[in-house]
């Protein structure tokens, strides 16, 4: 009899969880990130009232209230907060499932190859080249993204492959081709103390400012307590006028700016440029792609 009773609560709970649309969870989520119904219901472009009684339909199915509503103040409860996090995986997981059917299902459609600007150590011409002699080759768009979120466009399927360097990228459900190794320089004014060494050691660079990377908290060897930079024209820019300097793989300052000055940092961990895709895609454009890499091998910038 027990049994009987703990096989229908279970039944009942698959039920009530297993119905949550992704709708729904869009709705979820505007809320909880906006703390604020009237906000929600704007970004989603439906009514308050339609928005609300959604809502609360949501919390009698899952049987848990999600949000703590008073006349001032919108709180998540710890469901709420739970449902948030994971609800935002679920979503990018349903937007890249859609987005690789649809790209499965279009033989010819583009490859998309993500990378910062300047940011392919000399590589990309040749890469691009090598990709044109495989029998599959398609037409390859180029998406430029920001500091920090390229592997996040491969794992929500925006984009295909990408460029991306260690160890300053999360590699985390990624696999990856090292195409280039290198060493880092620290960028100066022509005017700076260390301008004129052959080399520093990383100790040497003590008590100097460093950019923060937007998007980047605690960038190994990069990150510091320097105005924010969003990429690296804009650091350049702030390394010119004495704001600054800062640690780079050498090819990001290939050839290196009038009136600044690229010292190696001995000391400083190699960065590696890598090819890398999402560890599920086995679509075979992609492998043909990273095969077309692989028969590059390690090779000097251009």
């Amino acid at each position: 009899m027990d049994e009987r009773m703990d096989e229908r609560m279970d039944e009942r709970t698959e039920e009530r969880t297993d119905e949550l649309e992704t709708r729904e969870l869009r709705y979820v989520i505007a809320v909880a990130e906006e703390l604020h119904f009237g906000r929600a219901a704007e970004r989603l472009s439906i009514a308050q009232p339609a928005l609300s009684k959604a809502i609360r339909r949501v919390e009698a199915r899952l049987g848990v209230p999600l949000f703590v509503r008073s006349s001032r103040r919108v709180e998540l409860t710890p469901a709420g907060e739970a449902l948030l996090e994971h609800g935002r995986h679920a979503l990018n997981a349903v937007g890249a499932a859609v987005r690789r059917a649809r790209s499965a299902g279009d033989g010819r459609a583009p490859l998309r190859l993500v990378l910062k600007p300047g940011g392919d150590a000399g590589l990309l011409s040749g890469l691009l080249a090598a990709y044109a002699q495989e029998p599959d080759a398609r037409r390859v768009d180029i998406l430029f993204s920001g500091p920090a979120d390229r592997s996040d466009f491969l794992r929500d399927g925006r984009a295909d492959v990408g460029l991306l360097y260690t160890p300053f990228d999360d590699l985390d459900g990624l696999d990856h081709e090292p195409l280039h190794t290198e060493d880092r320089v620290a960028v100066v004014p022509a005017g700076h103390r260390i301008a004129g060494h052959a080399s520093v050691r990383t100790d040497d660079l003590e008590g100097e400012t460093l950019p923060r990377w937007r998007g980047v908290p605690g960038v190994p060897g990069g990150g510091g307590t320097g105005p924010e930079v969003a990429d690296v024209v804009q650091l350049l820019h702030m390394i010119t006028t004495h704001r600054m300097i800062a640690v780079l793989p050498r090819s990001l300052v290939a050839p290196v700016p009038p009136g600044l000055v690229a010292v190696p940092v001995t000391d400083a961990p190699a960065s590696t440029l890598v090819l890398a895709w999402n560890e599920r895609d086995r679509r075979p454009v992609v492998a043909s792609f990273v095969a077309a890499a692989q028969g590059l091998g390690e090779r000097s910038p251009a």
